[in-house]
């Protein structure tokens, strides 16, 4: 699924957001808190898009508030989850509230890891 937007954002590989983030973007880690825990891009920040609940993985009805609480609609982000997929979603669902440079890194946490890149 491509994600198309007329300010800024969209698909980027692991190689280009590693460079996103050295030129001062901020990690939005996706991920349940537990993953994170376990690991996470170095300075990351964690608002988890699904949370875990008695009926399974649940989409998190607080995400947009949440990401509003800790971010502007003009900061720059990039999105990454265990392999691209939740965070494929949270950026679709950021760019529709508005969120003008947001970026989903393919291959997520996974990718960053098989690159040897810091956690």
């Amino acid at each position: 699924m491509a994600i198309c937007s007329g300010d800024g954002g969209g698909n980027v590989d692991v190689h280009a957001a590693r460079r996103l983030l050295h030129q001062g973007h901020t990690y939005l880690d996706v991920r349940t808190e537990e993953e994170f825990e376990n690991g996470h891009v170095r300075n990351a920040i964690n608002i988890p898009y699904k949370i875990i609940t008695s009926e399974g993985m649940v989409n998190n009805p607080k995400f947009l508030d949440q990401v509003r609480a800790h971010f502007d609609k003009e900061d720059h982000l990039v999105v990454g989850c265990k392999s691209g997929v939740r965070s494929l979603y949270a950026t679709i669902d950021l760019l529709k509230a508005e969120f003008k440079h947001v970026y989903n890194m393919e291959g997520g946490y996974v990718a960053w890891i098989e690159n040897g890149y810091a956690v």
